[in-house]
């Protein structure tokens, strides 16, 4: 389980770190990454860690997918609470080195929505049961792994990031948004980005119950 649960945490650690990173130097270098950059390197960064760790511990690097692996009776049960505590205290982690590097930037990447509360936690959900069925139906058993997964999540998470970032910051990931919240004291809003997440993912596994003739819930 500390092998496993190492592997979260460096995997939600680099995500963390490239991603939050990127977005903290378009904001302090006159937006030379542009959002386009910023969704890529959200993209590539989760495409990376999938290839490299995903046949360890799976490269879940979000609590809501692992939750949703869960209940998709693909993850036991004692898996859930360690593997969540290593991506949040990567996430955590990786945001007190942005806030060691860039000390004078204000939320750190932070997650914050740009119109209102309700738009933002219904759009996290829609976004997050998009990822998760895209996930669901790409992985093998509990692991995010295998030639074309990598690139599909990775693809899909730049995807969203590009069209909805500018409105809710396309966190889909509660570690994400914890780490750099919780660091750059910007936490009134964080419960959108902890509670949606996970209805998303929750709301596409029980979808996936009902499309799938082969029942995607059970480990195969």
């Amino acid at each position: 389980m500390f092998r496993l649960a190492l592997s979260e945490f460096i995997g939600t650690f680099i995500m963390v770190f490239a991603g939050t990173s990127a977005i903290v130097i378009n904001d302090l270098h006159a937006g030379v990454i542009g959002h386009l950059g910023i969704s890529l390197v959200f993209g590539l960064v989760v495409a990376a860690v999938i290839y490299t760790l995903g046949n360890i511990s799976g490269a879940h690097i979000n609590p809501a997918v692992t939750i949703g692996f869960w209940l998709a009776r693909r993850l036991p049960g004692e898996k859930v609470f360690p593997y969540i505590i290593a991506q949040v205290s990567g996430a955590i982690t990786a945001s007190v080195f942005v806030l060691l590097l860039f000390a004078d930037h204000s939320t750190l990447g932070a997650t914050l929505p740009s119109g209102t509360n309700a738009q933002s936690f219904f759009l996290e959900i829609v976004l997050t049961f998009i990822l998760m069925l895209t996930i669901i139906n790409v992985s093998t058993g509990s692991k995010e792994q295998g030639m074309m997964a990598g690139l599909v999540i990775g693809s899909v998470v730049a995807l969203e990031a590009l069209f909805a970032g500018p409105v809710s910051g396309a966190s889909m990931n509660p570690a994400r948004s914890i780490g750099p919240g919780l660091i750059s004291g910007n936490i009134h809003q964080l419960w959108i980005y902890i509670a949606a997440p996970v209805i998303g993912a929750s709301l596409s596994i029980l979808c996936c119950r009902c499309i799938r003739e082969d029942n995607c819930c059970v480990s195969h």
